[in-house]
């Protein structure tokens, strides 16, 4: 007797994170599964996917599409007791998730009528449950639907049905596989999902408690989230070797470290004052020559970040690979890891003096003070770039630029602040002043440094945190407070993140190219 294969009596059924090629089967799930209800928008789906991807689970069997669960992170304090799914969900698109929060909210579950006695429901429970494990979240709350109490609402309120169903009186296909799962009632919400009429548009609001949590420092409530910024105006001048060129960086950081900042802010081009000391007259040729000091720069920036207790935003430095040169910004936290941001829009003048190629990678990094950007000198001036990174968490967009006139000056700094407005964020903006007049192409400098915030009564008067006066070497030092910043963004005078038509139009981005080698320096 041959020997059995048993491969070809499996009917694999797979769990896994929702990707984007998946949304047009969610949709057509939803409407099979929920026919008189609004379905999913694209729009609504790709959002979840940028914001919270880990979020959103999905179920394949035999490779078709046949559940699926959507969900967010809030802090569920903040919100009103008689919520609404508009509210929680900020119309669907999930904006106001909040990677600090304290509760993982569930705002959908589907299953394919076909296939719900095979546990898939179940398994996208157990999914979330293990999420909250893993992310130490407090709870999991749902808003739950009643889809059978519209054949009882002559007979009884909300509340007799959810006890006729918690008694076993009655079955709720929803209600009843919720409580089953471990959740609890918490209270009835009237007017949660308006196209709802099934449930009468009520809501089961409950919460599942994971036993597992521990409460840590990192998450607490706030009254204010102070973050200290230093934002160097950097005076390019002649060196004669790397260590001088060190000792004049390491003074601005001593400055910056001595006002207890969390940020020192370097500008653009900053190693470009080291070609005052190469021998190579030739820009294209100046340039490269830039790279035998990318090792030792990084070492440099990495030991004061360490040294002095201060995140570094180490302006940027022209950096080789596979023989194509990219202008790149360095984050040095002052934990010792770095990242990078590529310069993703390169300047004429970039292209014709020293061939510089485009990054193709739009970057968030987490921080010790939240989340933050980089966006160097002409990428502020592409607010889908900061569009995209305020909704992947950024509160602060730092530039460093360097521009030779004040019309360039005033590009960077006009574009930086209306990223602020537009985003509801603070930015930052460093660059270069002085001259290198032995250096082409790098001979003259203007610049005027600053901070700022969004326009709002609870922001600086201006917009502006603080400025440097123009052209000459100092610093400027000030506080933003992303407390209030979060505050505004729900409640200020305007709300630009909250109130964008995104049935009207939208910001997202396309699938990444590769990116250049990140084991590269």
């Amino acid at each position: 007797m041959e020997k059995l294969d048993v491969s070809k009596f499996e009917r694999k059924i797979i769990l896994r994170n929702i990707q984007e090629s998946d949304i047009d089967d969610i949709i057509a799930l939803q409407q099979l599964c929920f026919p008189n209800m609004e379905p999913w928008k694209p729009e609504h789906l790709l959002s979840h996917l940028e914001i919270f991807p880990e979020g959103q689970f999905c179920v394949e069997y035999e490779g078709k599409l046949v559940g699926s669960a959507s969900s967010l992170i809030v802090n569920f304090d903040e919100y009103d007791d008689q919520h609404t799914w508009d509210d929680i969900t900020d119309g669907g698109y999930i904006t106001n998730h909040d990677s600090d929060g304290f509760n993982l909210y569930g705002i959908e579950v589907q299953v394919h009528p076909s296939y719900r006695n095979m546990n898939i429901g179940q398994r996208l429970y157990e999914a979330r449950k293990e999420l909250a494990r893993r992310l130490n979240l407090k709870s999991i709350i749902i808003g739950g639907r009643m889809p059978l109490y519209s054949q009882h609402a002559q007979e009884m309120s909300p509340r007799e049905y959810v006890e006729q169903v918690g008694r076993h009186n009655l079955h709720d296909p929803v209600l009843t596989f919720q409580l089953r799962n471990g959740f609890t009632l918490m209270r009835i919400n009237p007017e949660y999902l308006p196209d709802d009429k099934a449930s009468r548009r009520y809501a089961t609001l409950m919460e599942w408690n994971n036993v597992d949590y521990r409460a840590t420092n990192r998450r607490r409530f706030r009254t204010s989230f102070p973050v200290r910024i230093c934002t160097i105006q950097y005076a390019m001048k002649r060196v004669s070797s790397f260590a001088e060129f060190a000792q004049q960086v390491e003074y601005y950081v001593d400055v910056a470290a001595d006002y207890e900042s969390d940020f020192a802010v370097f500008p653009e081009l900053l190693t470009t004052q080291l070609m005052s000391c190469i021998d190579e007259k030739r820009p294209s040729e100046a340039v490269r020559h830039l790279a035998q000091f990318t090792e030792p720069y990084i070492e440099l920036f990495e030991d004061l970040a360490v040294r002095y207790n201060i995140n570094i935003i180490g302006g940027s430095h022209f950096v080789e690979e596979e023989n194509e040169l990219y202008n790149v910004a360095y984050l040095f936290r002052r934990d010792g890891t770095i990242e990078k941001q590529y310069k993703l829009h390169v300047t004429p003048n970039e292209r014709k003096w020293w061939g510089i190629s485009g990054g193709d990678e739009v970057k968030v990094f987490d921080t010790d003070c939240g989340k933050i950007a980089i966006q160097i000198c002409y990428d502020v001036q592409f607010p889908e770039l900061a569009r995209i990174a305020t909704d992947a968490g950024a509160n602060i967009i730092f530039t460093p630029f360097c521009t030779d006139d004040r019309q360039g000056y005033l590009r960077v700094r006009y574009c930086s602040q209306a990223r602020a407005v537009e985003n509801q964020i603070f930015t930052v903006i460093s660059g270069t002043v002085g001259n290198l007049s032995q250096v082409e192409n790098m001979d003259i400098q203007y610049a005027q440094s600053g901070i700022f915030s969004p326009s709002d009564y609870t922001f600086a008067r201006d917009g502006i945190v603080g400025e440097c006066n123009p052209n000459i070497e100092t610093v400027v030092v000030g506080d933003v407070d992303l407390e209030i910043l979060r505050r505004g963004r729900r409640t200020g005078t305007v709300r630009p993140l909250r109130d964008r038509r995104r049935e009207l139009f939208e910001v997202r981005l396309k699938q990444q190219a590769t990116p250049v080698n990140k084991k590269r320096l």
